[in-house]
């Protein structure tokens, strides 16, 4: 309670200082290197918002929308759990289809299962897709979604994984994860060879 306590103490300074330059800090310019007065300073950095711009927007979005017709009501508890992350290090996963107003888990559901909600997996990265690329085609999105459906947001893929996926070739495919990268719908990982990428959702 004390730590939820100190959140809420500095959770307005700490959206007035962000929110007017997120896109900054999204796009890894300067960062935030301190927050909060003498007694209740933290070291951040803007690392954070590099891996998770999507959830922090939507968990925005969430703390402010309220649909009383469809008893759809505000929530700081996403933001909450990214501030957590942000300030203590709480190592909270964020997950954006948690964010789903119908969203429910299915962890306790099937046990024999490995797999998580592919389903609303899948529609976060083409809402994704189409929010990062408006002009994206079917055919493109198609393929993005097979190479979800093969590895998901944990198993990591490199360029011949997208080859044999999508029965392309290797420039094509280099292409293809060139344009994902730099809008940023994968992730380059570390400690599995070079070339290795992760779906950010």
């Amino acid at each position: 309670m004390a730590n939820r306590a100190v959140i809420f103490k500095t959770v307005t300074l700490f959206l007035q200082i962000t929110i007017p330059a997120i896109w900054e800090i999204i796009t890894q310019a300067a960062p935030i290197q301190r927050l909060g007065n003498r007694a209740t300073r933290y070291n951040v950095t803007n690392d954070i918002f590099a891996e998770n711009a999507w959830y922090f927007r939507n968990a925005l979005v969430r703390a402010n929308y309220t649909d009383l017709k469809n008893d759809i009501h505000s929530t700081t508890e996403y933001l909450e759990l990214f501030l957590e992350n942000l300030l203590l290090n709480k190592g909270h996963k964020l997950l954006n289809r948690t964010m789903h107003i119908n969203y429910v888990s299915n962890e306790k559901v099937d046990i024999e299962s490995p797999k998580v909600d592919i389903q609303a997996s899948k529609v976060d990265i083409e809402s994704l897709c189409k929010e990062k690329l408006p002009n994206i085609s079917a055919k493109s999105i198609g393929h993005i979604l097979k190479i979800y459906e093969a590895y998901g947001s944990t198993n990591h893929f490199g360029r011949s994984d997208v080859i044999e996926k999508i029965k392309v070739k290797p420039a094509t495919a280099s292409k293809f994860i060139k344009l994902l990268l730099d809008n940023q719908i994968i992730k380059p990982v570390q400690g599995h060879g070079k070339g290795k990428y992760v779906f950010v959702i």
